[in-house]
């Protein structure tokens, strides 16, 4: 550092000095957050046909269990948003992801229906709370310009995990049962949590706020070695505004796109609880069997891996809600085919794919809309309460696969249906692409 004494507004320095390996260790240590909490968010819809052998639960029981982990992610979401904006986003990402893991561990030693049912919703609590933060703190250490790529590569990690569980269930349950799985996920962010204690920055854009940490700034501003600065600086933050960070979401022209992510997450994630906790057992009960409709479920997590690295690619050199908009389009077109694919496996599973790739990627690149939305201030807030709302439609989705199962739909239709939020959540893009201003 060379000598002198200025004011250096922290988003200014991240935008004008190359990604540093610290910044790229930040987004690898939410990367695997992401994956853990996808993972243990995902797995109970894997673990519903055993858990259904061993007790005899009917579709009733196994609804209020898959509800009980989405209403933690619900409650969680709207908690732990605004007391990381107050307290920081590194502390809150230890605690959540310390909590989410301990209680994933209690449930792989459940006896009975409810005992499970009351982890589930514990360790959804936990959950809830992880996410945002990291999708909070990666964006925080990305360049503006690099802002939806690197965060959709980040967030990929939580289709990842998703996918991931399919297959550790598949390995793991024939050899140790069902509770293994539980036991692997519980382990897995236990063993993290160190690292985000120990080796995790705090963002020092969130510093940089509270204006009374210069000397901690400095020394994270040191690890970023890319990164050159004159000695005595003053780190500062250009985004400080009046408001709570609750109220900010709906003030200062905020309110109209504060309701659009709102609408976009609720019908997206609608679409992908529904698919990814009840499509085994609707393909199964309509006749396909059970590795071919794990098979199928499975292409629509990794399609949406790949399509949060592609969308996130495409927004940063082009209108990121056009992108979305017309990327939601061709979710609910891959839904229609999904619904209609026969008995085709290989039709169904493209379609999955297809779906997948524009709708749970089109979520993921949601998270760095949001992310990009909100200031400093309000954006941890922002994010998980954009996903607290969501998590609403993800019971919604779990109701309506409940519903599907114990009045016998058919497989086809109720897939298809899921075509109808899949437009309601492009219109909502598209609103907001309209009313934001450039």
């Amino acid at each position: 550092m060379s000598e002198g004494t200025h004011s250096l507004d922290v988003q200014a320095l991240i935008n004008g000095a190359p990604v540093s390996e610290l910044q790229r260790l930040v987004l690898a240590i939410c990367f695997l957050v992401v994956a853990i909490d996808g993972f243990d968010t995902a797995v109970i819809g894997f673990l519903a046909p055993s858990i259904r052998a061993e007790w005899g639960t009917g579709p009733a029981e196994l609804t209020v269990l898959m509800m009980a982990g989405l209403a933690g992610l619900l409650v969680g979401s709207f908690l732990f948003g605004p007391l990381s904006d107050h307290f920081g986003r590194k502390p809150i990402l230890f605690f959540t992801c310390t909590l989410f893991g301990l209680m994933c561990l209690l449930s792989g030693f459940s006896g009975t229906m409810t005992s499970l049912i009351i982890l589930r919703f514990m360790t959804g609590l936990g959950l809830g709370g992880a996410m945002p933060n990291a999708i909070t703190l990666a964006s925080e250490y990305s360049p503006d310009h690099r802002r939806g790529s690197l965060v959709t590569l980040m967030f990929c990690g939580f289709t990842v995990g998703m996918a991931s569980s399919g297959l550790i269930a598949a390995a793991l349950i024939p050899a140790y049962g069902w509770r293994s799985v539980l036991i692997a996920g519980g382990i897995a962010p236990l063993l993290l949590a160190p690292v985000l204690l120990l080796i995790l920055p705090e963002s020092i854009r969130f510093l940089a706020l509270k204006g009374d940490a210069n000397d901690r700034i400095g020394t994270i501003v040191s690890r970023m070695k890319s990164a050159s600065v004159a000695i005595g600086t003053r780190f500062v933050a250009s985004e400080a505004a009046p408001g709570t960070p609750i109220t900010k979401l709906f003030t200062g022209g905020m309110a109209a796109g504060t309701i659009l992510l709102w609408s976009t997450t609720f019908m997206s994630l609608l679409v992908i609880y529904l698919v990814g906790n009840w499509l085994p057992l609707i393909l199964t009960e309509a006749g396909l069997g059970k590795s071919d409709a794990a098979l199928v479920t499975t292409g629509f997590h990794i399609g949406g891996a790949v399509g949060g690295v592609l969308l996130g690619q495409l927004m940063d050199r082009f209108d990121e809600n056009f992108v979305l908009t017309v990327g939601y389009l061709g979710g609910a077109a891959a839904i229609a085919l999904l619904g209609g694919a026969a008995e085709s496996v290989g039709v169904k599973a493209v379609a999955a794919f297809g779906a997948g790739l524009c709708i749970s990627g089109g979520q993921i690149a949601v998270q760095a809309v949001a992310s990009g939305f909100y200031s400093t201030g309000s954006r941890a807030t922002g994010v998980s309460w954009m996903n607290g709302v969501g998590r609403s439609g993800s019971i919604v989705g779990s109701l309506v696969g409940g519903l599907a199962m114990a009045q016998g739909w058919a497989a086809s239709n109720t897939i298809t249906l899921l075509a109808i939020p899949a437009l309601f959540a492009a219109i909502s893009l598209f609103a907001m692409g309209k009313l934001r201003p450039r």
